[in-house]
């Protein structure tokens, strides 16, 4: 497994990954009507290679097939962050996450935060992050529960 920068050509596995892994992952903790407006069946209602290339976005490479990726915009926000189902549990997600805190701390940030999914939630706690609050958000039409996290990367004065 390969840990690399976001390359054209990757936004195709990348869209597909998107929407399957909602649909077979996130099922547990949403309903149809939810994950169909999160993952729409038009693979691109989001112009993935003008997002993906505009942000600091890693992937997970396992000889051409895309394991995962995930998304680190300049003010620390790590929008998307998805593995690909077969991938579950195998530790592509951390180490896409520690490409992205490595980065975080490259640029100086001081700060990480995600808007976690029910299913993402247990993975952030583990990667350091804590629950701001649990939050109801819309997304074409549907109401969904997911928490503002976040992480500090270096000392918060403010936190005392």
């Amino acid at each position: 497994m390969k840990i690399r920068r976001f390359q054209p050509g990757d936004e195709g596995q990348i869209a597909q990954l998107f929407h399957d892994t909602i649909h077979t992952v996130n099922r547990r903790d949403y309903t149809p009507r939810q994950l169909a407006a999160w993952a729409p069946a038009d693979l691109n209602f989001r112009d993935w290679l003008t997002v993906c290339a505009s942000r600091f976005t890693l992937v997970a490479d396992d000889g051409g097939r895309i394991a995962g990726f995930g998304e680190l915009e300049a003010n620390g926000h790590i929008d998307c962050f998805y593995c690909h189902r077969d991938y579950q549990g195998q530790g592509v997600g951390r180490q896409l996450y520690q490409g992205l805190e490595n980065q975080a701390r490259t640029a100086s940030l001081q700060r990480l935060f995600v808007e976690a999914s029910i299913t993402a939630r247990p993975f952030f706690e583990r990667m350091g992050f804590v629950t701001l609050v649990a939050q109801s958000v819309a997304c074409r039409g549907e109401i969904f529960l997911n928490y503002a996290m976040e992480k500090w990367l270096s000392f918060n004065p403010n936190a005392f």
